[in-house]
């Protein structure tokens, strides 16, 4: 390691306690070129310091430095703590105890030690470094401990004379927990949002625990809804002069009996005023809106953001999973090229395909005809053949002078392109034509067996697949049934767990697609809400199609109930297709 530079102050004389607050001293070994030496010297007196040793020797230092990371020379540490002085970190004393001789008192003995800007920058560094780490949880305990210490302080205010003791302690409870709560929360969801983003996350890591971190969130949210209504009732009961306020004056006098004399006048008032606003906090975490504002709670945002964050999640799933079966990067097309390269019958076809790929064409204003390809073969040039001893190449007069040629005539007619206009509205009707006879196909009158879909044609079984897989993407650990609709919200399916309903076939001219059977049912939006702009009122049951897809989250109609066996995953077991041979 580099000694420390000349520039960097090597003071030897004591310095003040502390250090100034509007430079910071203590901090500045941080940007230096040799911050790293510095760290681990003020790592050695920190470690000191939890062994409750003051001073420290020059030598003292070196010794205790990892043997990886400490410096070749001793010397360099020496001026280390020597800048460390002059910034304030440390503080230099003669080392006295070694002196056994008048000389001795003409050399540099030196012990050094912490001063209090030295602590305080460590401490705030610690600081740093955990809040830098931290992930943060999603506390339901905190929930359950919240209600607790509420139905606490709703005993002592129905009592005459509350125990100051035991109001206190359970009004620093409670704020101690909501505090927690509230931190962890927002770095938590900080953390998720980074995840999401898949920032600092390895791809790997994140798909082994998508599910478990989904079925966290779902549970989160779970107990919110349900511990967040009762701890919004409890705070409405000790809403009113006789409810919470006398209590946070009890507290307020607790704390204001530990003041100093000089602050004795004012600790009351002051503690009175941080209770009021701690308790001010706790009241808009849980309860929305007061006093003519249109405000929203912070557990109904923490709530709807949680929420929000699972199909986020379910989309970076679903985009990994894409980018694994079908990558569309060029690394991935050159891998494509060279396959094709290799399969190409002959060097024929590979020239060909090399100048379809890259676009090497010759030069357009160099015409290459029959004779001249006739007159190179009877006198070929070599490779090799400098530009001045090769035939010169004639070149039109007009394109030297101009840089375009241009040959005489008439102008070619604008070519009609009618026909091929017309090609291509049949091919669009008649894949429209296709699409829709697949949708009329595809729906059903109610729900059905996997298994009594019958045979499906190319395209009609294309667009089941569709389906399908849209409605396994919903599909999470313990769900019975789901419900989506198609990428144009043209179609809604509806899936169902079938117990014991055994394995279903659906049979195409390509091959067969088995798994276990469920129930399901398609339903064509376009033609739900044709007949509603007709007859709004005719047609009930076609009706509820429409508004559940207006609303997914509403619970979509489907047969009764039934446990499920927890399938392994649905995903994997209905993409199961086996290919048979006629």
């Amino acid at each position: 390691m580099s000694a420390v530079r000349q520039n960097e102050p090597t003071m030897l004389t004591s310095s003040p306690d502390a250090a100034s607050p509007d430079t910071y001293a203590a901090f500045a070994h941080l940007t230096v070129p040799n911050a790293a030496l510095y760290r681990e010297v003020m790592g050695v007196f920190v470690a000191a310091k939890e062994r409750f040793t003051v001073h420290l020797r020059p030598e003292d230092v070196y010794a205790e430095m990892p043997a990886g990371r400490r410096p070749a020379d001793p010397e360099d540490v020496a001026k280390a703590l020597d800048s460390l002085v002059g910034w304030g970190n440390l503080r230099a004393d003669p080392d006295t105890a070694r002196v056994t001789a008048v000389e001795d008192f003409y050399r540099k003995r030196l012990i050094y030690q912490l001063t209090q800007a030295g602590e305080a920058a460590e401490e705030a560094l610690g600081v740093f470094g955990e809040a830098l780490g931290r992930r943060g949880a999603l506390q339901a305990v905190a929930l359950h401990d919240i209600v607790t210490q509420l139905r606490v302080l709703l005993v002592l205010a129905a009592e005459d004379t509350p125990d100051p003791a035991r109001t206190h302690l359970t009004l620093d409870a409670l704020s101690s927990r909501f505090a927690a709560l509230a931190e962890n929360a927002r770095a938590f969801m900080g953390s998720l949002q980074r995840t999401i983003d898949l920032h600092g996350v390895e791809i790997e890591d994140f798909l082994a625990y998508k599910d478990r971190l989904i079925t966290y969130l779902e549970q989160f949210i779970q107990d919110l809804i349900t511990l967040g209504g009762r701890i919004a009732q409890l705070l409405g009961e000790l809403e009113g002069p006789a409810g919470v306020e006398p209590l946070l004056r009890i507290a307020a006098a607790r704390e204001a009996a530990d003041a100093t004399p000089d602050e004795a006048s004012t600790a009351e008032k002051a503690a009175l005023d941080r209770w009021r606003e701690r308790w001010a906090g706790l009241r808009s975490w849980f309860l929305s809106g007061g006093r003519g504002e249109g405000r929203t709670s912070q557990a109904r945002l923490l709530r709807a953001q949680a929420r929000g964050a699972i199909p986020q999640l379910l989309a970076v799933v679903r985009m990994l999973n894409e980018r694994r079966t079908g990558r569309s990067d060029r690394s991935a097309d050159f891998r494509v090229l060279a396959r094709w390269f290799a399969e190409a019958p002959d060097d024929e076809e590979r020239h060909r395909l090399w100048r379809v790929a890259f676009g090497l064409y010759p030069a357009r204003h160099l015409t290459v005809d029959g004779d001249t390809l006739a007159a190179r073969d009877a006198a070929p040039v070599a490779p090799a053949t400098p530009w001045a001893a090769a035939e010169p190449l004639r070149i039109s007069p007009q394109l030297r002078r101009t840089g375009s040629y241009e040959r005489r005539g008439k102008a070619r007619k604008v070519e009609d392109r009618s026909a091929a206009r017309r090609v291509l509205a049949e091919r669009a009707e008649r894949q429209s034509a296709q699409i829709a006879e697949a949708k009329r196909r595809l729906v059903t009158a109610g729900p059905v067996r996997l298994s009594d879909l019958g045979e499906l044609d190319p395209a009609a079984f294309s667009l089941f697949l569709q389906l399908l897989g849209d409605a396994l993407a919903t599909w999470r650990p313990g769900m019975t049934r789901t419900a989506t609709t198609s990428n144009d919200g043209s179609m809604e399916i509806r899936l169902a767990l079938l117990p014991g309903g055994g394995q279903a076939e659906i049979r195409t001219p390509d091959g067969v697609l088995r798994g276990p059977d469920h129930l399901v049912e398609i339903v064509d939006l376009d033609a739900a809400y044709a007949r509603q702009a007709t007859d709004p009122v005719r047609d009930d049951a076609a009706a509820a199609p429409v508004a559940a897809a207006a609303d997914p989250a509403a619970p979509a109609p489907a047969p009764a109930p039934v446990p499920a066996p927890a399938p392994a995953r649905a995903a994997d077991a209905l993409a199961v297709r086996t290919k048979e041979t006629s």
